[in-house]
């Protein structure tokens, strides 16, 4: 039961983690991607402006896009394959109770 929840737990964490990259560089819900008070501090301490600029790009607003189809990818596989990843944690977990 607790290697069915696991997955599960996996499988929720990914989908919200993939909606989460997908939306939040081109979404204002999250807040303004450019207006990053952490990411100015940052690189402003670091001497490095073109830091701020290529987080700031849209190449690397794709980027992160594309990690999160990844994780949307990888939550639809494990649902595919449910009843195999939850027998693996299973099979894995009697063989550490064995040693």
């Amino acid at each position: 039961m607790v290697e069915r929840l696991t997955v599960l737990f996996f499988i929720i964490l990914c989908l919200l983690l993939g909606f989460y990259l997908i939306l939040s560089p081109w979404d204002t819900l999250f807040g303004n991607w450019s207006d990053n008070y952490l990411l100015a501090l940052v690189s402003d301490g670091a001497g490095l402006p073109v830091l701020q600029r290529t987080v700031t790009s849209n190449w690397f607003r794709g980027a992160v896009t594309g990690l999160g189809v990844l994780n949307i990818v990888i939550a639809f596989w494990e649902i595919a394959h449910f009843e195999k990843s939850a027998a693996l944690l299973r099979e894995h977990d009697h063989k550490r109770a064995g040693k």
